[in-house]
């Protein structure tokens, strides 16, 4: 049989190979380059990361989870955890990427890896081979992102028009505006670990989302039963951490529980709590501000008889007369507190303790009594002429502007002060009919007072001279208040590394003519209602009552909560104390 020609050349034809460059390579000493956007091992910044799990949450794979790295601790806006991925499950699609809110995660070009350990096939991106890191193809770009950073925009009235009155300046989010702006959150509940109550954050956004308003008040009420109050005034830690912030604005946390709330015009009729049967135990509660409150609320849903005991004519605490009206109207509050005693807490006002009844009267006919007095005595300017007709106090103009008191501050009014109430106070002038100026002693970017608030003030006309230090308020003819002596300061680094301090410059003072000078710089706990010997027995520290884990104090059976145990001050972390102090209180005498 004649050989087949064809089958003897072709073994020549694989010549035409000698000159072209092979597809394969010799690792690990060549590589073979990639496509500009190859989709190759993962690569995490581990400092921008803070392990919201967003990446793992979307994985349909279940190739991510979080885990914990050595060196890397949980703190306020981060878990402390990682995403270690598992390359026998990943396909590279790129959704943990897309969906990074902090843009740490990306893909890199590398693909080449060989190990006889199937094991290391679990990669914690930026912690093991973070040379990937050098040679990024798949980024999550701020032009394209699953999420949604930018925020629906709250509806307020008009400065010229909201200076007029004592009206709510916020509107509130319409049903619309809520649902697109609870379907941003990313559920990662990052926020939780900055929020003194630690809130149920994500749970009731993600009702709000799913058009499950009644599911989303009772969330809220889990652990904090003044939703309505925290969703108009909260100072919201939780929207400081959000993971949106990183590249675009917070989710309205605060105004989306504010629109929850107000969905219900009775939360008697929607909400049903369990209540304990009665256990016989009674528990007396001095002060009806948020901490008093809440404790009361929660002792009730427990079985407990509470009275609450207010000196004011209102129960509300430095809330009702503290904060103004346009911020938190007082039919707003009512109405908490009307389905509080719905529930069963008796709170009697205008009853004094210390006056009308007896502190040491409590501690015998309770079982146990919680304090959440406040702090309603405002420190002192310590300047002359401070003792003038004309020359208030802050907290006491705001409360008797609050109760309907006539108060006439004339036509020109400047508050001394950085904070929430001056920025109040200042406010509350406007719509009194002065012109407000506020005189501060640091600068603009060291107030206190919440962003919102002093952008507000601004719109409003309201003047804030900085670097401003109060040195004498002088009189007129009459005796009254007639202007205000100041001082400029320049700013000095603090020789312990805090921020700077104001320091006055010889010779650079100013005198600005007012009829009314409203002090706001502080203020601090008035124990005068406690007995000395009971005084005595209180471990205070730098004028606050130092309690346990629970509220307790070192008297038995006595807790306390509010501005007189903590440093922050406000609503929110009252509750906190209150909602604590309900369980202290119930473990202390079931024990």
């Amino acid at each position: 049989m004649a050989p087949n020609i064809k089958n003897v050349l072709q073994p020549f034809s694989a010549l035409k190979h000698l000159g072209q460059k092979p597809h394969t390579v010799r690792y690990p000493d060549e590589s073979k380059p990639t496509a500009p956007r190859y989709r190759g091992f993962h690569y995490n910044d581990l400092e921008k990361c803070v392990g919201c799990g967003n990446c793992a949450a979307i994985c349909q794979n279940a190739a991510i989870d979080m885990v914990r790295v050595e060196g890397i601790e949980p703190s306020v806006g981060n878990s402390g955890l990682r995403p270690r991925i598992d390359y026998g499950r990943c396909c590279w699609c790129g959704l943990c990427v897309d969906v990074c809110p902090t843009g740490s995660l990306a893909l890199s070009t590398e693909y080449t890896y060989v190990s006889d350990d199937p094991e290391s096939f679990l990669l914690i991106p930026g912690l093991e081979h973070p040379e990937f890191g050098e040679k990024l193809s798949f980024t999550s770009e701020e032009g394209y992102n699953l999420l949604d950073f930018k925020r629906v925009p709250m509806r307020e009235l008009d400065p010229k028009e909201r200076v007029k009155s004592f009206a709510e300046v916020v509107l509130g989010y319409m049903e619309e505006e809520a649902r697109k702006e609870a379907s941003r959150c990313a559920g990662c509940g990052i926020c939780v670990s900055a929020c003194p109550d630690h809130m149920h954050i994500p749970e009731y956004i993600r009702a709000i989302a799913e058009a499950n308003d009644l599911e989303s008040l009772k969330v809220i009420y889990d652990n904090n039963p003044l939703g309505e109050m925290c969703g108009k005034v909260c100072t919201r830690r939780c929207e400081g951490v959000c993971v949106l912030t990183h590249r675009g604005e917070p989710v309205a946390i605060r105004w989306l529980k504010r629109f929850a709330t107000e969905r219900f015009d009775d939360f008697s009729k929607v909400l049903n709590p369990e209540i304990r049967p009665k256990n016989g135990l009674k528990v007396g509660i001095i002060g009806a501000g948020p901490a008093g409150l809440t404790a009361g609320y929660y002792l009730v849903l427990r079985g407990y008889d509470v009275d609450i005991f207010e000196a004011l004519p209102k129960a509300g605490g430095m809330t009702m007369a503290g904060i103004p009206k346009y911020r938190f109207p007082e039919d707003s509050l009512d109405k908490q507190i009307r389905y509080m005693e719905q529930v069963g807490v008796r709170i009697h006002t205008n009853t004094r303790v210390g006056k009308d009844v007896a502190f040491e009267d409590l501690l015998k006919k309770y079982d146990a009594v919680f304090m959440g007095v406040g702090f309603h005595k405002p420190y002192m300017l310590r300047i002359k002429g401070e003792e003038l007709p004309g020359s208030i106090q802050a907290v006491t103009f705001l409360r008797e502007v609050n109760f309907g008191k006539k108060v006439d501050v004339g036509k020109r009014v400047v508050v001394i002060g950085g904070g929430d109430v001056a920025i109040d106070a200042a406010r509350v002038s406007l719509r009194l009919g002065a012109k407000a100026t506020i005189l501060y002693r640091r600068r603009m970017q060291d107030m206190p007072a919440d962003p919102e608030e002093i952008e507000g003030a601004l719109e409003e006309g309201v003047e804030i001279v900085t670097q401003g230090i109060p040195l004498e308020i002088l009189p007129g003819p009459d005796g009254r208040v007639a202007a205000i002596k100041y001082g400029m300061a320049e700013m000095v680094p603090d020789p312990k590394g805090g921020r700077p301090r104001p320091k006055l410059i010889e010779g650079d003072e100013h005198i600005l003519e007012v009829d009314t000078v409203i002090a706001a710089i502080g203020q601090e706990a008035d124990y005068s209602f406690i007995p000395q010997e009971y005084l005595d027995k209180l471990k205070i520290e730098r004028g606050r009552i130092v309690v346990d884990e629970w509220q307790a104090t070192s008297i038995p059976g006595l807790f306390a909560g509010g501005d007189t145990t903590n440093r922050r001050a406000d609503a929110i972390s009252a509750i906190a104390d209150g909602y604590r102090a309900a369980e202290g209180i119930d473990r202390y005498l079931r024990s």
